[in-house]
C-alpha cells in the first residue's frame, strides 16, 4: 500500500479557504474536505461547511455527532490566526479523515497553507 505524499486541490478552494479565514480573523474557521484517494495522492473536489460548527478565538469545533454520513470526507481545513502553520497537539488529537490542511495569518496565498497527514507529517500541496 502506497502512502499519500501529495494533496491536490483546485485554486478556487484554496481562495475560498483563505478568504473565509480572513473574514473570520481573529477567530478560527473550519471546513470539511471532500475528495478521493488515488495511489499516493489525495484529490480534493470541494469543501463543506460543517453543521453547527463553533468558531472562536484560538479554536474551531464541530460536533462529530452532527457530521454527515459521507465517506467522501477526506479531512479538514482550518485556520491558525496565530500565524503558525505547525499543527498543535489538539489538531492531531481531533483530526478527522486522512489529512489536515492549515492556513495561517495573514492568509495571503499558498505560502500560508500547509497540509499534513494524521501523523503530523507534512505532505506536498499542489494547486490545480
Amino acid at each position: 500500500m502506497n502512502l499519500v505524499v501529495e494533496v491536490s486541490l483546485p485554486k478556487e478552494i484554496v481562495q475560498m479557504i483563505l478568504e473565509s479565514a480572513k473574514t473570520l480573523h481573529p477567530k478560527e474557521t473550519i471546513f470539511l474536505l471532500r475528495g478521493k484517494t488515488r495511489r499516493d495522492m489525495i484529490s480534493i473536489s470541494e469543501i463543506v461547511i460543517p453543521p453547527l460548527a463553533t468558531y472562536g478565538n484560538g479554536f474551531a469545533n464541530l460536533p462529530t455527532r452532527m457530521m454527515p454520513i459521507d465517506f467522501s470526507i477526506i479531512g479538514t481545513a482550518h485556520s491558525h490566526p496565530s500565524g503558525s502553520l505547525a499543527l498543535s497537539v489538539q489538531d492531531l488529537n481531533h483530526a478527522l479523515g486522512k489529512i489536515i490542511l492549515v492556513t495561517a495569518h495573514p492568509y495571503n496565498g499558498l505560502e500560508y497553507c500547509a497540509v499534513y497527514n494524521r501523523k503530523g507529517e507534512k505532505l506536498r500541496l499542489r494547486v490545480t
